[in-house]
């Protein structure tokens, strides 16, 4: 995420903010431009043109504005009254149950944040009400009873987040109890929207050998191979081979699990970049390679370049932590087999921007 200040008054503001603190104008968030800006109202209600530009398109706000989970702006001449991330939704939270406006609130600064990213690779998002068959949507659903458990998944571009995972104390519950060592609401939308883009960017394209090469033949039977993983676990050796436990369960998964982590990646070195932060350990010999200059990895063709960052960059996220006593943000480890998978990612996903040739890697 880049760092964002107000082109009124200069003020640093977060991605979520809908009013700068210090000048009090209105925000908006361009998503053509992938910036947020300043507002002025016009005559006509609700609408506005960007501040400095009185010639600009008119704007309102996403129609999600009013229930305070939204700041993105709509072109006041849409056909929707809805952003290019809630235009994804196809069921929220029964608004009329206590707690759950909050919940949606912490899915949409996830979602918001996800899309952000994929805008940015310049990789498809449409909703399946725009391409039935290849559009993205979501599904945000409470569990009806103790015995109708909503599923968190993807299924042919739709995917279910069972807000549940919104509830911090139930979020921590199930990590527990899945042995996981990181579990997130961006992480949870990481993942599953990677299965999505396998479909888009993997199956039946030139790059499907490569994928198979690298992660496994993804005919191998689905279901089988997660009733097995689950009975047996992960194999021992897994830290030398992928991301996580579960990414060993099975070709797609180790695909999903992948796929999150180059999003955490470039989210967190783009941040790293915007705030301008250069690492020089004080006793840290060159050859530990702890050295680094931040940029902004959307730019970066060469994903070595990627990973030259990034390792530093963790060392010092986790020893900070460690100093308030804190868990590590990072907490995994980047096996050169896994390194490769990201590398292939960044091919495929980064080549849609033009960041690296979208081409099949050799066997």
């Amino acid at each position: 995420m880049k760092l964002f200040t107000c082109t009124h008054c200069g003020q640093v503001l977060y991605f979520e903010n809908s009013r700068c603190e210090k000048c009090q104008y209105p925000l908006g968030f361009e998503a053509t431009r992938r910036q947020l800006l300043p507002l002025e109202a016009l005559p006509e209600a609700h609408t506005f043109h960007l501040y400095g530009e009185p010639e600009s398109p008119a704007y309102s706000y996403c129609a999600n504005h009013e229930h305070g989970v939204c700041n993105w702006l709509v072109p006041s001449e849409s056909t929707t009254s809805f952003c290019p991330a809630c235009a994804l939704n196809r069921t929220i939270p029964d608004l009329a149950h206590p707690g759950y406006l909050g919940r949606w609130r912490d899915l949409e600064t996830a979602k918001h944040r996800l899309v952000y990213s994929l805008l940015c690779l310049h990789l498809p998002v449409v909703s399946k009400s725009v391409y039935p068959k290849e559009g993205l949507q979501f599904d945000f659903k409470a569990d009806e009873s103790s015995g109708q458990r909503v599923l968190t998944g993807h299924d042919n571009g739709l995917i279910t987040i069972n807000i549940a995972e919104a509830d911090t104390i139930e979020r921590e519950q199930a990590r527990q109890s899945m042995n996981e060592v990181y579990r997130t609401l961006l992480g949870h939308f990481r993942h599953e929207v990677g299965h999505y883009y396998w479909d888009r960017l993997l199956a039946d394209s030139p790059n499907l050998a490569g994928f198979r090469h690298l992660f496994g033949d993804e005919q191998l039977d689905y279901g089988e191979a997660l009733k097995m993983h689950y009975a047996q676990g992960a194999p021992p050796d897994w830290p030398q081979h992928y991301i996580s436990a579960y990414a060993s369960s099975h070709p797609w998964e180790d695909w999903a699990e992948t796929w999150a982590h180059y999003l955490h990646i470039l989210d967190t070195l783009q941040t790293a970049h915007a705030f301008g932060l250069r690492l020089d350990p004080l006793d840290a010999a060159p050859s530990q390679g702890l050295r680094a200059a931040m940029q902004d990895p959307y730019q970066v063709a060469d994903f070595g370049q990627i990973m030259a960052m990034w390792l530093p960059l963790t060392f010092a996220m986790n020893s900070l932590n460690r100093s308030m006593g804190q868990p590590d943000p990072y907490p995994f480890i980047i096996s050169p087999a896994v390194a490769d998978k990201l590398a292939f990612i960044h091919k495929v996903a980064g080549g849609r921007g033009g960041l690296a040739p979208a081409q099949q890697l050799s066997q």
